[in-house]
Parts: C-alpha cells; structure tokens; sequence
C-alpha cells in the first residue's frame, strides 16, 4: 500500500476534456465560446474528409470567423513554423483550434505561442520560458499516440542543431481537448502502430520516471516526476493499450479497439505532461534526426531495452507494469522480466523494427548518439539510472545489436557459483 503521507500528486490539465463516440459535436460550441476569429490548423491530407468539413459547416453555423491553415509537415522545421506564424498574425485568432496528428496539434500550440509573444522561436527552447499565456488553443487529435491534447509541450526541428527542440510550459496546455474515437478510424497501420507505441512509452515512462519531492513555494520544473496522481492514469493506460493496440492495428474499423486507443493515449498525455518521460525519448532524439524514422517507431523500438536497464533498478515498478499487462509472476522479479517479455511482444506483434541497426544506425554512430543523448537534460535525468555516457552506451549498443541480455547484471562470483 502506497504511504500517501510521503507521496505527492500533481496534474496540470486543458479546463475541459471531452472523450467519447460523437463528442466532435461539441466542438463549435467550445471555440466559438472562446472568440469570434477562428484559425483552424489541419494536416492537409484530413482537409477534405467528412469530419473536417462538417466541423467547418458547424462553425459556420455560430457566426465565426474561420481561416484555414493547412500547411503542417512532419518534424515541423522551425521555417516552417514560423511562416505559419506569420500567416496567423495577419489573422489576428482569438481562438486556434488544432486538428490531426501529433504535428498539427504541435504546430497549433506553436503557433499560439508565437502570435502572442513572437518570434524567433529560440527564445522559448527548453522549459519554462515562455512569459505568460498564448493565444487559446482547442485540440482535437485523430491519432493515438501524442497525448499532446493534454500536454504542455510541442517540439520542433531546427537546422542549427542536431536534435529536435522542444518547447515546455504550462502555458501551452489546449484550453480543450476533444477526443473522439471516430477520428480515429481508417488511420493505416503503419500510423496506428507508431502513434500506439508511443502512447505505450509515455505511460511506462511516466510511471517509472524518476520521483522527487517538489519544493512548493517556488516555481516547480514542467516535468516533476512520477507521482500518485500521474501513476493511476499511467497504469490504466498500460492496461487498456496492453489489451488493444494489437487489435486496433491489425483491423483499422474496430472501433473498442480504437476507443480503448484513444483513451488511453489520452491517459497518458494526462500522466506524462507532469511526470515526464526519460531514457526512451533521450536517446530517440539523435536517433530520429540521423535516420528519419517516425518518432512512435523509435521510442517503442527502444523501450524494451530501457526497461530491461531498468530492471535492476526498479523491479519493483516494472512488476506493477507486468500486472497492468497480466503478465505478473510469483516474485517481483519475474513479474518486471515479463513486462519487458511483454513490451517487446507487442512491438514486435505490431510490426516495429527490434534493433537500431535495421533502421539505419551504423556502429559508428554510436558515440555521437550516445553524447547527443546526454544533452536531453530534462529527460535523461528523469530517469531512475545515472545518465552517465557509459549507461547510455549499454543501452545504445544493445538496442543497435538487438540483445537485450547484454543488459541483464551479471550475477556475483557467489551467485555463479551456486547456479554451478
């Protein structure tokens, strides 16, 4: 039983939330209550589908003024960006609603973020500089897998440096997250099993992330940790992608599948847009700029080998994960080596690479990933291991050799000899 009298809870959320079949109707009613000049942002291949262009007609129907933007490109480069931001100034939104996948929705919230208080963008990388609130902002994804609905973070390519960039505040929070599963059906395999995957790593990382007492009375980091409050999401999460994630990839029309999806990738946005998440994502960044893979496919390729690092750790942690998966064993440590059986299953189940070297990394690379990893302050020190260069390398070098028993402790001299 968890000692509550030494644990903390914190979330940080839209000021609505909306979840279920049909709750897309909703949506006119939120933006228009919160202004008059609305400024749509939508990934361009959605702009002519049936749910797009009956929320457009709907909006009409309450006197809006809507503008639609439909310049969104994956990794969204900072140029890119930042014209979007200057085509929305001379909207001058009082609401912007971002609808699509993980970079429409990042690009909505980015520019909000730069029509309120400008540009260059560079001024607000990392954590806590943005000054004060962006333009209001109504997410609606139809993917599962970003949770960033929920999230105070968007991220962005920029060519002066090698990794992705995210910006992270609080004030990039949606004022409201509208999910509907419906959105959701159709997305192509590929995209459901990327997006699931990473919805998958947001809650095990979330809930494995490293835990630290907040100082109250001054300003708290975007990412505090696991705690109570995060926890119970995540673990739910796990659950409900456990149980569905394979289903919904293999039929694209099964909706339960897709609406267990979409909830829980909801959960974890909720979970990790306070906790954080670590090591997944630490090392996904180099690894994503050098090969140009989907982001989901990186991060759930490699958590398999962070949790098995983990393991000697945080068993612990990773055996209440093995029994959101009903996976548990009779010890702690059969359970945590299950989880990760588990995860790795799933991955693999829904069809994503099992080693870096399949996607592209050369041996070579390696150290310069591993030094880039490093740099992610905000996420390798949110992990449980010391983010040290040599225990970055030892999951760097097992993922690229696809062993993760390169990972598992050696056992001491007494153990050796007592297994002879």
């Amino acid at each position: 039983m968890t000692d509550i009298s030494q644990s903390f809870g914190l979330l940080r959320l839209p000021d609505s939330i909306a979840f279920g079949e049909g709750c897309i109707s909703s949506a006119p009613g939120t933006v228009a209550s919160l202004g008059q000049r609305v400024l749509v942002i939508c990934d361009p291949f959605l702009a002519n589908t049936e749910a797009f262009t009956t929320l457009l007609d709907a909006l009409e129907g309450y006197s809006v003024t809507v503008t639609v933007d439909t310049h969104v490109v994956p990794e969204l480069p900072v140029e890119v960006v930042e014209e979007a931001i200057q085509r929305a100034t001379e909207v001058r939104p009082d609401v912007i609603v971002g609808f699509g996948g993980g970079s429409a929705l990042d690009l909505a919230k980015l520019v909000a973020l730069g029509v309120a208080h400008g540009t260059p963008l560079n001024r607000f990388y990392g954590e806590n500089q943005v000054p004060g609130p962006v333009v209001p902002l109504v997410a609606i994804p139809t993917t599962s897998g970003t949770g960033s609905e929920v999230t105070p973070v968007a991220v962005l390519a920029d060519p002066d440096r090698e990794l992705k960039v995210g910006i992270s505040s609080p004030h990039l929070i949606p004022r409201a997250a509208i999910v509907d599963p419906r959105l959701m059906l159709g997305a192509p395999a590929p995209v459901t099993a990327s997006a699931g995957a990473d919805a998958l790593v947001h809650a095990i990382e979330a809930f494995t992330s490293r835990t630290t007492r907040p100082t109250w009375d001054t300003q708290l980091p975007v990412f505090v940790g696991e705690n109570l409050l995060s926890s119970t999401l995540a673990l739910e999460s796990i659950r409900l992608i456990g149980s569905s994630l394979r289903r919904a990839v293999r039929d694209g029309a099964d909706l339960e599948a897709r609406s267990r999806m979409a909830y829980a990738s909801l959960l974890a946005g909720m979970a990790f847009g306070t906790a954080g998440t670590h090591l997944s994502h630490a090392i996904q960044y180099p690894v994503g700029a050098l090969t140009h893979t989907p982001h989901g496919l990186g991060t759930g390729m490699l958590l398999p080998y962070v949790m098995q690092a983990l393991l000697e750790y945080d068993g612990g942690r990773l055996a209440q994960v093995a029994d959101a998966l009903g996976v548990a064993a009779e010890t702690i440590e059969a359970s945590a080596q299950n989880a990760v059986e588990e995860v790795a299953s799933i991955m693999a189940d829904i069809g994503l690479p099992s080693d870096l070297a399949s996607i592209g990394v050369d041996a070579s690379d390696i150290p310069r990933i591993v030094e880039l990893s490093l740099t992610v302050r905000r996420l390798v020190t949110n992990s449980v291991i010391e983010p040290s260069a040599e225990n970055i390398e030892r999951i760097v070098l097992a993922a690229f050799r696809g062993d993760r028993n390169e990972l598992k402790p050696l056992p001491t001299a007494y153990e050796s000899e007592t297994k002879a």
